[in-house]
């Protein structure tokens, strides 16, 4: 028991240093300590701050390709499919210029030979293949001009067809008139020659009764 005393004698424990001990007998290193520990904090918020700028400016450029890709691929996609419309316009389109030459040239054909006709200057022995000629060339007209009608404007079909009816209607009013028609109007246009050839007639059988006997 006495040599246990003895080997732990007071002399021989270790004392350990206290910081709070330590920092109060150094206040001038702890000033500069705290002062280091805001400059540090400092440089940590401004280093925090140009990550979080650097964040938010890639993610603008990510939005910003990512809508270049989706607007690219969505335009790509519309004026592919657009340009198959255009081309199928663009045929339309020459297919209806060159309808509308050929319709133009016809038109001016028969303007020119139906404003050249000239009635008076036929003869009368010419008159009959002439006036068959000339009608026959505004038949033709009045059938080239109401093919034609539909395929000059939208509103032209109803107009064509109100002409095409109207002509076809006045030939068909004149077919239903008949023989008995005509030959009531033969009469009509006769009958001034029938009446003077009766007059003359029974001037002459009156002439031959009342003669010497």
């Amino acid at each position: 028991m006495g040599d246990s005393t003895k080997s732990l004698m007071p002399s021989d424990f270790t004392k350990e240093p206290d910081p709070y001990l330590e920092l109060e007998e150094n206040p001038e290193d702890l000033g500069e300590e705290v002062q280091k520990t805001n400059t540090e904090l400092e440089k940590l918020k401004r280093q925090l701050e140009d990550i979080e700028k650097q964040k938010s400016r890639l993610e603008e450029l990510k939005r910003r390709q990512d809508e270049l890709e989706n607007g690219r691929i969505e335009m790509t996609d519309k004026l592919t499919r657009s340009l198959v419309t255009v081309q199928r316009e663009i045929d339309e389109s020459q297919k209806r210029l060159e309808q509308l030459n050929q319709i133009y040239n016809s038109f001016t054909q028969h303007v020119r030979y139906i404003d050249s006709i000239n009635a008076k200057s036929w003869g009368s022995a010419e008159l009959p293949k002439e006036l068959s000629k000339a009608l026959s060339a505004v038949e033709d007209a009045r059938s080239d001009y109401s093919k034609a009608l539909p395929k000059i404007s939208v509103d032209a079909p109803a107009e064509a067809a109100a002409s095409v009816s109207g002509y076809e209607s006045g030939y068909e009013y004149a077919e239903e008139r008949g023989f008995m028609y005509w030959l009531k109007s033969g009469v009509a246009f006769t009958l001034p020659l029938t009446v003077l050839g009766l007059i003359g007639l029974i001037v002459w059988i009156w002439a031959l009764s009342a003669g010497p006997r």
